[in-house]
């Protein structure tokens, strides 16, 4: 009598479609709170876990610290039973899928810093069982998943593929956008085998509607860094334009307008005084590094990262040569108000934030230097500003406004009232354009 075999992750699969499977997010920033809240609207029971107890209470209190996730949405599914929070990493071990979003920063040397993805697949592989999938979203290199976290999980003596799977599915999420969510953003996915890519593709598409199956782990981890290399370089392509108009005295903006008319061939994409978050100013810098093992140039790229660097210090040159031209004030006199300090519009996170950069620029150089940022209230401590933490952003209203010799606007959140601002500012620069955009006539403007 033959006796076949069930198929490698069976039951897995089973419990995947059946929403029987327990689901473990490790990370619950902007990507993984929201990622957990939608596999639980699924039917997913989910145990998040982050290493910030803070979060934790704030989750188990029903309250949401990411903009993307509601406090009622996330209450009701604490209710339901589907979402827990904890800092316990031995409850690794009652999930079927473990999905991890951490951190992949840089590090002063501006070289990858895998250290959260390696002590995570430690503790992972402390609580490894057969029958479970692990998958990575964080941007990465190539070659993360198989020769970093592979290897690490089969210390374990189970063996990917055969005992335990192993897939990437890069993140994307839009901070601060309206269009879309996690359930609405089309995902790659890729796993280590047939079996794992299969798991993989089975397991998001329970609650995201589109899925993009690719044909290897590599694959799916450079697609995250090509999207936003693509970014990164058409950034910085315009942000030289900028600067090479300005001095010709063509204004960029009306440039642009112009040329995103003709209906092929051009995309448009807006200079701004450097770039921030989490993926853009990091994730071209894996892919250089990487390159560098197989002694390709990548010097376009490099190019494209040091450019955009160099923004904030434009800015300040901007910033210079207005107070001197029309307050006929040395920078050292002057006082700022910097006006946003969130990496982007309609968002609180400040993650590699320009701003930042230029307060730092401008702190030992101005007489008094402050922000107003309506969605940062305090500036949280980061690896590259340590030193900014704790500084408190100013009302704005028409005195504060006025008690400054120049208003900087770096983000341009639309919870801003910019008329005040025309109104009341002795001198204003514009690094994002707002004030023509918003058709504010100020003569007091300059556009940075």
């Amino acid at each position: 009598m033959n006796i076949i075999a069930p198929a490698r992750g069976a039951t897995l699969l089973f419990n995947l479609e059946t929403r029987a499977a327990t689901v473990g997010v490790v990370g619950l920033g902007y990507v993984g709170l929201p990622l957990a809240a939608a596999a639980a609207k699924a039917g997913f029971k989910v145990i998040g876990f982050d290493v910030d107890p803070s979060k934790i209470d704030k989750l188990l209190a029903g309250r949401s610290y990411i903009d993307a996730v509601a406090d009622k949405d996330l209450q009701a599914q604490i209710d339901a039973g589907r979402f827990s929070a904890t800092t316990d990493g031995r409850l690794l071990a009652e999930c079927d899928v473990i999905s991890i979003c951490i951190p992949t920063p840089l590090t002063k040397q501006r070289e990858p810093d895998l250290s959260f993805v390696e002590q995570t697949t430690r503790e992972i592989a402390r609580h490894l069982r057969r029958d479970q999938l692990i998958v990575l979203e964080s941007t990465t290199y190539p070659g993360t998943t198989d020769e970093l976290m592979k290897p690490i999980l089969e210390q374990s003596g189970l063996r990917s593929g055969r005992d335990f799977f192993l897939g990437y599915s890069p993140e994307r999420e839009d901070p601060g956008s309206a269009g879309f969510e996690t359930a609405t953003i089309p995902k790659v996915v890729a796993g280590d085998g047939p079996a794992a890519a299969n798991l993989v593709a089975k397991f998001y598409g329970a609650f995201v509607q589109e899925i993009v199956p690719v044909s290897s782990i590599k694959v799916a981890e450079v697609v995250k860094l090509t999207e936003n290399i693509f970014r990164a370089v058409n950034i910085a392509l315009v942000n030289e334009l900028k600067v090479i108009y300005a001095a010709m005295g063509i204004d960029v903006w009306e440039v642009i307008e112009a040329a995103k008319t003709k209906p092929f061939g051009y995309m448009p994409f807006y200079p701004g005084p450097g770039l921030g978050g989490h993926c853009i100013p990091i994730d071209p810098f894996y892919l250089t590094w990487k390159s560098r093992e197989f002694d390709v140039p990548t010097r376009f790229i490099e190019l494209a990262g040091e450019i955009n660097l160099m923004m904030p210090y434009y800015v300040m040159e901007k910033l210079i040569d207005a107070l001197d031209k029309n307050l006929g004030l040395p920078l050292s006199q002057a006082s700022v108000l910097i006006l946003g300090v969130a990496y982007k519009k309609n968002v609180s996170d400040v993650r590699e934030s320009p701003a930042l950069k230029l307060i730092e620029l401008l702190a030992s150089k101005v007489a008094d230097i402050a922000y107003h940022d309506p969605h940062v209230a305090k500036i949280p401590k980061t690896r590259k500003h340590p030193t900014l933490a704790g500084k408190d952003y100013i009302r704005l209203n028409r005195d504060s406004i006025a008690a400054y010799d120049a208003v900087v606007i770096i983000t341009d959140h639309d919870q801003v009232d910019y008329g005040l601002v025309a109104n009341h500012a002795r001198l204003i620069v514009d690094t994002r354009n707002v004030m023509q955009r918003k058709g504010i006539v100020c003569g007091r403007v300059i556009k940075a």
